[in-house]
């Protein structure tokens, strides 16, 4: 049995810890804190580092956490690849067997389902007509507008570059060509490029050339 890595830096930063957060300041603060979230956790020291492994009950080598990741609360893990410098917002979800690529920006309200590929630099948008302060002229804050939400269906490919706006789904199996700007519903099966995107063929006519 192998078991997750998650790791934590410990110069005094605050950190939540499968529901427990905590000020890590040093090795009792951590142990105390897992101690009172779980059981059948190891801890081990090695320097400026706390390296934390939570046994996983099975043996799985797609499951990875590198230094300085951050992870929030109720967050699960699943068997998909996230590349560096990818921000992916609460209330968010990304599936199964996926590959997020560098540089993405996932937003609150979009859901990615399983075997989706995210090219480099991917944008996601969940506000149509974002403003920066409310009617009062204070910032805004959650209570001053409403996400839009953005459904990325099984199997779609996003090519870098991409913006996708709010309020939009993309079909299963769809491709976005690199750089296009999709302002409304992908239908499945079918590839997708320019600003605005448009439907330019379908994975079927692709197939029938091959053969």
């Amino acid at each position: 049995m192998i078991s997750r890595r998650v790791v934590c830096k410990v110069a005094g930063l605050t950190r939540t810890l499968f529901g427990c957060s905590a000020r890590l300041s040093n090795k009792n603060s951590l142990n105390s804190c897992i101690q009172s979230s779980t059981n059948n956790r190891r801890v081990r020291v090695e320097s400026r580092w706390q390296y934390m492994e939570l046994s996983a009950g099975k043996t799985d080598p797609h499951l990875s956490i590198g230094q300085d990741v951050k992870l929030g609360r109720d967050v699960k893990l699943s068997k998909t690849k996230i590349g560096a410098f990818v921000e992916i917002q609460k209330n968010a979800t990304v599936g199964k067997c996926c590959k997020i690529s560098s540089h993405t920006f996932i937003c609150e309200g979009v859901t990615i389902e399983d075997n989706v590929f995210i090219g480099h630099g991917v944008m996601f948008i969940n506000d149509s007509y974002p403003r920066a302060t409310a009617a009062h002229g204070n910032l805004q804050t959650e209570a001053d507008w409403k996400v839009e939400r953005t459904v990325i269906k099984r199997g779609a490919s996003v090519g870098s570059g991409a913006t996708i706006l709010s309020s939009i789904t993309i079909g299963e199996n769809a491709i976005v060509g690199a750089g296009s700007v999709v302002t409304k519903d992908i239908p499945p099966n079918s590839i997708v490029a320019g600003n605005p995107a448009r439907v330019l063929r379908y994975v079927e006519q692709i197939a029938e050339v091959t053969e």
